[in-house]
Parts: C-alpha cells; sequence; structure tokens
C-alpha cells in the first residue's frame, strides 16, 4: 500500500486540525504539514479536498486583500460541523493508531497467535 493511500484517509482529519487553532490559508497549511513531517504532500493536492470540506459544510472561506497589495487570498475558518466532524476524526484516530500500533508490536515481536 503507498503512502498517498493511507495518507489520503487522514488527510482531512489533519486540515481539519490545523484550521481548528486559526484562520489559515492554503500555502500555510502545506507548511504545517511539511513541520509535522507530511512531506509528501504538495500544495496541488490539498485543494480539491478543502473544495470538498466547503461544500460539506465543514469550513468556510474568506478573501482578504494582501497588506503588500498583492492578489486575494483565500482563508478557511472552520465551522461548528466540522469541529464535530474533527471530533470524531480524533476518537477514530485514537482507536485506529492504537489498534495498529499494538498490532504492530506483537508483529515485530512475534506474539501473534497464528491460525492452523
Amino acid at each position: 500500500m503507498s503512502s498517498s493511500q493511507i495518507l489520503k484517509g487522514i488527510l482531512e482529519g489533519c486540515l481539519l486540525s490545523i484550521i481548528a487553532k486559526g484562520e489559515t490559508y492554503g500555502y500555510e497549511m502545506i507548511e504545517k504539514l511539511d513541520h509535522y513531517g507530511f512531506t509528501m504532500v504538495k500544495e496541488g493536492s490539498i485543494y480539491p479536498l478543502l473544495l470538498r470540506m466547503k461544500k460539506q459544510g465543514l469550513v468556510e472561506t474568506s478573501q482578504k486583500q494582501l497588506p503588500s497589495g498583492g492578489p486575494k487570498r483565500k482563508y478557511y475558518t472552520i465551522t461548528e460541523r466540522g469541529r464535530e466532524e474533527l471530533e470524531a476524526f480524533k476518537l477514530h484516530w485514537d482507536a485506529i493508531s492504537s489498534s495498529v500500533a499494538e498490532l504492530m508490536k506483537e508483529e515485530f515481536h512475534g506474539n501473534i497467535d497464528k491460525e492452523e
């Protein structure tokens, strides 16, 4: 399984978490993801997801003029529905990640009972 297949399923929760910390724009999200080790995520890969999240009512957008006078930048904020989705993601992630960690630990130590 490629890392992009695994990442696809968790990226939405990660983006919601970033947006929940405060209003942010696309490139800033990429920088934050990169800071946390998501170096494989490219700017173009998050915009379709952000568009879908907006259509689902998880985030809202606003356009703001840059102080430098450049083109307007689209900022994302989380909605109440987005916060609910983020909380659900956290619960699912905790359950899944602890289960995978336990399974991998047992696999590494050779403690998995083999079916005959």
